[in-house]
């Protein structure tokens, strides 16, 4: 989805949660807006971080406000998605792990010129978090 598509209908989500025109969204109205983007509720901590942030201006969160949130969460979403992506591509095994040989065999494949003792390297670091 391209980036003038996502204001688009974040947008126009906004504007269905704000249903008294009121120009910002309410606790209850942003978590509904989170919900229908995102598909899930918002923790409270989430909230009470996103309220925290902008009522010392304002009585909830403006549209400027709402759209640079929502980009981030989903550039975060995307993110995460492509880590996921990448980790399954790994675990050839599906354990939910990759050993050092599963390391080795991966970055064989995408850069066979590559010293082990780099890859090995690369493997500590990655376990040593």
């Amino acid at each position: 989805m391209c980036a003038a598509s996502s204001r688009a209908r974040y947008v126009r989500v906004f504007e269905t949660c704000d249903e008294d025109k009121k120009g910002y969204l309410s606790r209850e109205d942003f978590k509904v807006a989170v919900v229908m983007l995102f598909g899930y509720k918002p923790s409270k901590v989430e909230v009470d971080s996103v309220m925290a942030s902008v009522q010392q201006k304002n009585s909830g969160v403006l549209l400027e406000e709402f759209l640079k949130l929502m980009s981030t969460k989903k550039a975060a979403q995307l993110h995460h998605s492509e880590i996921r992506q990448i980790f399954t591509a790994f675990d050839m095994q599906y354990r939910g792990f990759l050993t050092l040989e599963d390391f080795k065999r991966a970055f064989n494949s995408i850069a066979p010129k590559l010293p082990e003792r780099i890859i090995v390297e690369a493997f500590r670091f990655v376990q040593r978090g």
